[in-house]
């Protein structure tokens, strides 16, 4: 089925909002607080993973103020669709990770399995520490039981979008966060 402008206007309409995007930066503001706490005298290199990860990593990072490299990383399992599937690999990061302080930005934790996949390929590159960072984490017991070092909001088991989460590829660009109706 081709999603079109108008449905997906219609989602968003009957969408419940559960964080609003004042909670959202405040969440991001406590986030950026613990992160600099534990990484400030590191020089991490940040790894924002594509495409989810671009915004909350966009807000983090204007709130860390100590050195640090950047770099980006693109694993999906998603790819447009609202559940998951095999781990698929499109950008690896270029800076070396070899005895690195790793820092991974991802807009959500779900099962764990993404980040899972890139936090071994850190440990394969080298990486000497590895922290990471989500913006919301899902409250269910489904997955492989990955934690996120850093995390700023948890929602219930729904399918969720905005702040860099999608809807079916749209809708990332939203300043807060909803759930789709369970009619949908």
């Amino acid at each position: 089925m081709s999603i079109t402008p108008e449905h997906v206007k219609k989602v968003l309409a009957e969408a419940d909002q559960l964080y609003s995007a004042a909670e959202v930066q405040q969440a991001v503001d406590a986030m950026a607080i613990e992160i600099t706490k534990k990484l400030e005298h590191t020089n991490p290199l940040v790894l924002c993973v594509m495409v989810g990860g671009l915004i909350p990593a966009g807000w983090l990072l204007s709130r860390l103020n100590f050195p640090l490299n950047m770099d980006y990383i693109h694993a999906t399992r998603y790819r447009g669709n609202t559940s998951g599937g095999t781990l698929h690999w499109i950008a690896k990061p270029s800076m070396p990770l070899k005895d690195r302080v790793v820092l991974i930005i991802d807009d959500i934790l779900d099962e764990g399995i993404t980040l899972s996949e890139i936090i071994k390929d850190c440990e394969e590159q080298g990486a000497k520490e590895i922290y990471t960072a989500a913006l919301v984490k899902k409250k269910h017991d489904r997955g492989i039981g990955q934690k996120a070092t850093f995390i700023g909001l948890e929602v219930e088991d729904r399918y969720v979008f905005g702040c860099g989460m999608d809807y079916k590829g749209y809708l990332r660009n939203l300043p807060g966060i909803y759930a789709v109706n369970e009619n949908e």
